[in-house]
């Protein structure tokens, strides 16, 4: 039987396209690998089928003769800042640049400020006072568990994806201001999430390479206790061409 993966609308980034973290998530779901890595080449479309392709060390998933993208098994370090404290993480979402009527897609579901109270994730990160890092709380809503309390794995990749683009992210107010998307996501989860209890996530800066932009998140439990880890690679979109 062919397998499929359906990406729900709910869960969207740029309008009508699944959320970068959440595809990647989904797709590393047909990989049996403590850690993997995953190529966005299109975005997502949502609400139909798509092909999903078992190859070589390498899933691939299609609609139709386009590739949307690949997933790879990847040794992925646990190596992650110390956590953020719960108060401090608060301080930090509340100067997050996701709050700005800026946003390029103000109705993503991680980290969108256009979502209705609870139908996203909620994740604004901001940066922490005196540290060359920025920081979110979250408590994952009850309704996005499994049956067991956990989160389902796809969703942890979803909280650790918006993050890393604050620490690389192009000032908003500048004139030649340009976005960046997700091109790579590479997760590690180390633990059960569970639902209604609080976390952190910390997010820092990697390299910046032209219009490459490499940083990191990572998600730690109220007891500081390090419960999952990324590394993204984000690219600046080209800027239009000139009026003829």
């Amino acid at each position: 039987m062919r397998e499929t993966l359906t990406i729900d609308p709910r869960f969207t980034g740029p309008p009508d396209a699944g959320n970068g973290g959440y595809t990647c998530g989904s797709l590393a779901r047909f990989l049996d690998a403590p850690a993997a890595e995953v190529t966005l080449r299109l975005p997502a479309p949502v609400g139909r089928k798509l092909q999903v392709e078992r190859g070589y060390g390498v899933v691939t998933l299609r609609d139709s003769d386009a590739v949307i993208a690949e997933a790879r098994p990847i040794d992925l370090p646990a190596d992650a800042p110390p956590p953020v404290a719960h108060e401090e993480a608060e301080r930090a979402a509340a100067g997050s640049p996701f709050l700005d009527e800026a946003h390029p897609f103000p109705t993503c579901f991680v980290c969108g400020p256009g979502r209705a109270p609870g139908d996203g994730l909620g994740i604004l990160a901001g940066p922490v006072a005196e540290r060359d890092v920025y920081a979110a709380p979250w408590t994952p809503a009850a309704d996005l568990a499994d049956l067991d309390g956990t989160l389902p794995s796809e969703l942890v990749w979803a909280a650790l994806d918006c993050p890393t683009s604050v620490p690389v992210a192009n000032d908003p107010d500048a004139p030649d201001f340009r976005p960046i998307v997700l091109a790579r996501l590479a997760a590690r989860i180390l633990g059960s999430v569970r639902a209604g209890e609080p976390h952190t996530i910390v997010s820092w800066p990697v390299a910046i390479d032209g219009r490459k932009r490499h940083a990191g998140a990572a998600l730690h439990n109220a007891a500081g206790e390090l419960m999952a880890v990324s590394r993204a690679l984000w690219i600046e979109l080209k800027p239009p061409p000139p009026p003829h």
